[in-house]
């Protein structure tokens, strides 16, 4: 049994505001010396950037937090991953913690379109027994938020809404009507945030710009955002509600665990060479998720990132890449003019060594983005769309991979504003089987390059097969 403190933060529906006080109370509570763990519901990649942000920025340190390592904000996604696998991955994530705050998506009961309550932050927080908050657009409403509230927190008997944060709040007057209307629901008011101007958050053609591209403006915003819950929240109210969850029984997820069956249950050999995995980083390929390193690094490998709008070369011993998602698009020029990174790239990948290419790491192997030249690894053209694609998928793996073998099914996620021409190489990597049916992606020797973000804590053996074609590699 582990005991961890902790919070689900959530809402009514998007846009109330759960992200603003997520982070500030990420960094509220990391500037009291708390050490406090992140976590995100569902497959967002760019909150949990502000949220790492937000218990480890300057702006919010603290002599109590000094020396510790800093803690990546991490997902918590039950359609990528699996409901089993939810509390495991928050127990490895929050491992020493002295509280976690779990931030939620869309509304509390909002989850995988047709599958009822999966992926949902109510499912979540169900699965992990952890008290949520309810953070309530309160700025056209008075009485009325009485309802509101006893509705959401007699949904479902299973989830416990303990408290409320009321955000958008007009005034002195505005807030006592709003207190003595909750004073009869059960649900004590934690925190009132004053209706003020909007912290600046830029957003963009899919949602907030990431940290890595305004990190000094997010220092401030974070900063802004812990002062505003720091004066209108009850932190101390709020710890006790985290310290009231009770101990979770699931075992942490272990990399080393999860690659053991694939690796034969052979360790890694410690006095060996490992071979270097470099894993694109920097502004333009901000999208990965945490575990994806830790378990390539569980099987043996030694994971470099490098960030190809800087580095004009891949780290020495490159024997297999890794290129997450991202936002290339908007740096299509720079991307292109780092010429020597991209002949390293196409070099590697005609030696056959393995790639894992996601979303932005395809529109980086295409030929050309927007018109300007890139790796040209797959005979493909990318472009900027009107389209938005975005939603869970259901795939089967076509052919044998380098991340999978034929017949593998997985669960993943799109979210692009982009389009390649062709969709699909002679080998596709993926056929998508629900909600759509068609194939999409490369496979082209040890390349394997797909719109598809899949989480490989939920297939484990990747990060194995992977690295077995990691051939080591001088230079």
């Amino acid at each position: 049994m582990v005991s961890v403190p902790r919070l689900v933060i959530a809402a009514p529906a998007s846009g109330s505001g759960k992200t603003t006080v997520a982070m500030g109370l990420m960094a509220a509570f990391s500037e009291r010396g708390l050490d406090v763990s992140p976590h995100k519901v569902g497959p967002d990649y760019i909150d949990p950037g502000y949220h790492a942000l937000a218990v480890s920025s300057p702006a919010v340190s603290s002599p109590a937090r000094s020396g510790r390592a800093v803690r990546p904000g991490r997902n918590l996604d039950a359609y990528l991953c699996g409901p089993e696998r939810i509390a495991p991955l928050f127990l490895h994530g929050a491992a020493g913690c002295d509280l976690a705050v779990v931030e939620g998506v869309m509304g509390l009961y909002d989850g995988a379109a047709g599958q009822g309550e999966l992926a949902s932050t109510a499912h979540v927080a169900k699965l992990l027994r952890a008290p949520v908050v309810l953070v309530v657009d309160a700025s056209s409403q008075s009485r009325s938020v009485a309802a509101l509230v006893h509705g959401f927190a007699s949904w479902d008997p299973e989830v416990r809404v303990a408290g409320v944060i009321l955000n958008k709040v007009g005034s002195d007057r505005h807030e006592e009507l709003l207190r003595e209307a909750l004073g009869e629901s059960g649900v004590p008011v934690l925190g009132a945030l004053r209706r003020v101007r909007a912290v600046r958050a830029p957003s963009r053609h899919l949602g907030l710009v990431p940290v890595a591209e305004r990190r000094a403006e997010a220092v401030e915003s974070v900063a802004a955002l812990a002062e505003r819950v720091r004066e209108g929240c009850d932190l101390d109210g709020l710890l006790a509600l985290a310290r009231s969850a009770p101990p979770l029984a699931d075992p942490p997820w272990d990399p080393e665990r999860e690659t053991a069956p694939a690796r034969g249950g052979a360790e890694a050999d410690a006095g060996g060479a490992r071979p270097v995995v470099a894993l694109a980083g920097g502004a333009a390929f901000t999208f990965s998720y945490a575990e994806h390193a830790e378990l390539l690094t569980a099987a043996g490998a030694e994971v470099v990132p490098f960030d190809p709008l800087r580095d004009e070369r891949l780290p020495p011993g490159t024997a297999g890449l890794v290129i997450g998602g991202g936002f290339p698009e908007v740096y299509a020029p720079e991307l292109s003019a780092n010429e020597p990174l991209r002949g390293a790239v196409a070099e590697l990948a005609a030696a056959g060594a393995p790639m894992a290419a996601e979303c932005a790491g395809l529109l980086y192997l295409a030929r050309s983005l927007d018109g300007e030249p890139m790796c040209g690894v797959l005979p493909a053209e990318a472009r900027m769309s009107e389209r938005l694609t975005l939603g869970y998928r259901e795939a089967v793996a076509i052919g044998d991979s380098a991340l999978a073998a034929a017949g593998a099914r997985v669960r993943g996620h799109e979210f692009h504003r982009t389009a390649v021409e062709p969709g699909a190489g002679p080998e596709p990597a993926w056929g998508l089987v629900r909600p759509e049916r068609r194939v999409e992606g490369f496979v082209q020797g040890g390349v394997h390059a797909s719109y598809l973000h899949v989480h490989w804590a939920a297939m484990p053996d990747a990060a194995v097969r992977f690295l077995a074609g990691c051939a080591p590699r001088s230079g």
